[in-house]
């Protein structure tokens, strides 16, 4: 029985986050320019978008661009927005075919225009649809979007709008980006790096990790296959026993 054969489609995860690291060590190990890896690596998102979607993940979050990507040297910063940009032309007959609806966080606006007309273009065009969302993370980072959001509930209050013991969890969940996507559940990291990288951090709380050492863009269908697994393997608390939880689902059943 082959991996895709052993997943219980009825326990996918909702929503998938990726930490796509490597690009630029696969081309340094076979002698290319960083470029090229960066290149290579949007086979891996082709594989990954076609297997959220066959399996029925409602949300993937890709981070393909943080904002500490700008002190990068500028001809790979000028070659990955020139990668966005023929990448989002590309792809849109088959997000449309695949019913796949594009959405974006971050600091968009910092985007060069080229990039950000493309990508504000590509959402427009998928917005009706109603399969997979996948969210491109771009010019992002955590602690860009907790200042934000910080900002945006203290002007709430500068305004009367609402008093500081008004404040509560869903208030900031409201302010951030992702509002009206749910938190992860299972976030991958390629390359074998063990780090977070300023990703998600509040939203990620009770997210499953799974870490692996190959190169994004070696990262296959059985890769995704892989993690996918691992998650279903794993038993999800948010706090409680193991005792509580089987009693909560017998519950549940009944």
């Amino acid at each position: 029985m082959g991996l895709k054969e052993q997943i219980d489609k009825n326990k996918v995860p909702v929503h998938v986050a990726v930490i796509m690291d490597g690009n630029g060590r696969w081309a340094r190990r076979r002698g290319f320019a960083r470029t090229l890896g960066h290149e290579k690596g949007v086979d891996a998102v082709r594989n990954t978008v076609e297997v959220a979607a066959e399996l029925g993940i409602k949300y993937l979050t890709l981070y393909a661009f943080s904002t500490e990507n700008w002190n990068r040297p500028k001809y790979e910063i000028d070659a990955l927005m020139h990668i966005l940009v023929d990448s989002l032309r590309g792809e849109m007959k088959t997000m449309m075919k695949n019913n796949i609806r594009l959405a974006a966080i971050g600091d968009l606006k910092t985007l060069p225009p080229k990039s950000y007309g493309e990508l504000m273009h590509a959402i427009g065009e998928t917005s009706e649809n109603t399969g997979l969302t996948m969210v491109l993370a771009l010019s992002y980072s955590s602690r860009w979007e907790l200042l934000e959001a910080t900002r945006a509930i203290a002007r709430k209050v500068e305004n009367k709008e609402m008093t500081p013991d008004q404040i509560n969890l869903s208030t900031l969940t409201s302010s951030l980006a992702t509002t009206g996507i749910p938190d992860p559940e299972l976030l991958i990291r390629t390359s074998g790096e063990y780090r977070i990288s300023n990703f998600l951090l509040w939203q990620i709380a009770y997210t499953e990790l799974y870490f692996t050492k190959t190169l994004w863009p070696d990262f296959c269908k059985e890769d995704f296959f892989k993690a996918i697994l691992d998650f279903q393997h794993r038993e999800r608390r948010f706090g409680l026993t193991s005792e509580q939880l089987n009693e909560l689902e017998g519950t549940i059943r009944k």
